[in-house]
Order: C-alpha cells, then structure tokens, then sequence
C-alpha cells in the first residue's frame, strides 16, 4: 500500500462532525512530519468516497484547494456536518477533533 492510500484510509474514517489535522493523519499513518505530504494526498485526491473536506491544518484552518465549487466550500460543508467555528474563521479543535482511540 503507498503512503498516499494509508493517508486516505485514515481520513475514510473520520466521522461526520470531526476534522483531523494534516499532521495527525502523518502521525496516525506512522509518518509523523510529514504533514504537508499528507496536504499533497488529500488535495489531489478526486474520490468522493473520501471525506478530504475534514482535513484542516494544525490551527483549525481551511484550505482554498477544497473550495472546488466556490469560495468557502470546505467551511461550508463542515458547517452542514455540525463543525464549530470560532470568530477568527477556524474550527474549533477543542470541540470537534477527532480522537480515534476514543471514539
């Protein structure tokens, strides 16, 4: 299995209402610092059965390359899934990341 396909395993696996961090996925994957290879799997893959609109950055921030349709598509989509934003625009980690060893 490639690098590539264990990143979009585990982001199969993130439930609806939870993100997960580029470098979670790396460090769930068994590759830790390698978070932007992980942004490189996500932002090329074009399976909708992969849920890649989850995936933000280490600070709750969204990505423009998610924003297929228009502007604030990714937030869009969290939004309608139930994730919390806070006032500067980024999701809340606190509350809606996900822990898979506890859930």
């Amino acid at each position: 299995m490639s690098v590539f396909a264990a990143y979009l395993d585990i982001v199969r696996r993130i439930p609806a209402g939870r993100v997960a961090t580029y470098g979670q996925i790396a460090r769930l994957a068994g590759t830790p610092r390698c978070a932007r290879t992980v942004g490189y799997a996500v932002a090329g893959c074009r399976d909708a059965s992969v849920p890649c609109h989850r995936v933000v950055d280490r600070f709750g921030g969204t990505k423009a390359v998610f924003d297929v349709h228009a502007p604030g598509t990714q937030r869009a989509l969290l939004e309608a899934e139930g994730v919390i934003f806070r006032p500067d625009g980024t999701v809340d980690l606190e509350r809606c990341q996900w822990e898979p060893l506890t859930e």
